[in-house]
């Protein structure tokens, strides 16, 4: 039975104990994995713009012995053609899809007709890559997830709820602390929550006060204001945000030994100043890196065992 890659919700813990530990291989013994996929072939179909996540997917299959084609927008997913002929027709020719898109409708529904593979490559309710990387990050930085103090500081979007469900299944307590009205959905917050009771105990909470979040935090992590697709509120959003800054003052009450972190792409000095993303507690550039050897060993997952 074929497995996609759409939520970390679906993701069992051992599941992403095995992730992490085929990435750590993987970034150890590149030359191992050579041929893994030898034969496959990797489609992208990108509605969003992209860096990290299309240069990683087409690096990272080519140095596992397959090789990429991408489809960008030229499919017109959804209005030149139906999703789901869309979705069977590239069955016939390709070993799995990435999908990057406004929708995560459209990812459901691609996934429902596709016989091959689907990993969501971002939608605006989910980011899995993303956050199995930073987690993947932490633990290469720290020696361990669990117990440690994640501070998630900014808009409740797709990234934090990817967030939410990765820290309820590994331990990470995490902090969230965003502005009245932008908290994350609060469906995904409560299920994180109840997931934690009973994968790993990992204390969940939320506050509008972003000091509260950073006190005693080991990750001080944020993304961007507005988010792809939400340009048109940019004014609004730095007006409500002016005070969730990640600064030196706000890092101050963090645990000294705290490290920084952020998906990219970056808005510096509006979320991040320049002094705390470029400064020597900044690990944000590993956390870009560590993109490519999770997706690896989550393709060869995907495609390469049986």
């Amino acid at each position: 039975m074929k497995k996609d890659l759409i939520t970390i919700k679906e993701l069992s813990v051992e599941e992403i104990e095995d992730i992490f530990s085929l990435a750590t291989d993987v970034k150890k013994n590149k030359e191992k994995f050579n041929n893994s996929l030898e034969g496959k072939t990797l489609a992208l179909i990108f509605q969003k713009p992209s860096n990290r996540t299309r240069v990683s997917f087409e690096v990272g299959i080519w140095e596992l012995g397959g090789q990429a084609i991408y489809l960008g927008q030229d499919i017109k997913l959804g209005e030149r053609e139906a999703t789901k002929d869309v979705a069977m027709t590239l069955s016939r020719y390709v070993s799995a899809v990435v999908l990057r898109t406004f929708s995560h409708e459209n990812i459901l529904e691609f996934a429902r007709y596709a016989s091959i593979p689907v990993i969501n490559g971002l939608s605006d309710f989910s980011h899995p890559c993303q956050a199995l990387s930073d987690l993947f990050t932490i633990k290469e930085k720290f020696g361990k997830i669990k117990g440690l103090n994640l501070a998630y500081v900014g808009d409740g979007n797709n990234v934090c709820n990817s967030l939410l469900y990765a820290s309820a299944k590994t331990g990470i307590n995490l902090n969230i602390a965003t502005p009245k009205k932008f908290e994350p959905q609060r469906e995904v917050f409560d299920e994180a929550k109840r997931i934690s009771l009973t994968a790993s105990n990992a204390k969940i909470s939320l506050t509008n006060k972003p000091e509260e979040a950073v006190k005693d935090a080991d990750i001080i992590y944020t993304d961007v204001w507005a988010s792809m697709g939400k340009e048109k509120e940019a004014k609004q959003r730095i007006k409500a945000f002016k005070n969730f800054q990640i600064n030196r003052d706000l890092v101050s009450l963090a645990k000294k030994s705290h490290v920084i972190m952020h998906c990219l792409p970056a808005h510096r000095n509006q979320e991040i100043t320049d002094e705390i993303i470029d400064g020597s507690n900044s690990i944000v550039f590993d956390q870009a890196e560590n993109r490519l050897h999770v997706q690896k060993a989550i393709l060869i997952k995907l495609l390469g065992e049986k």
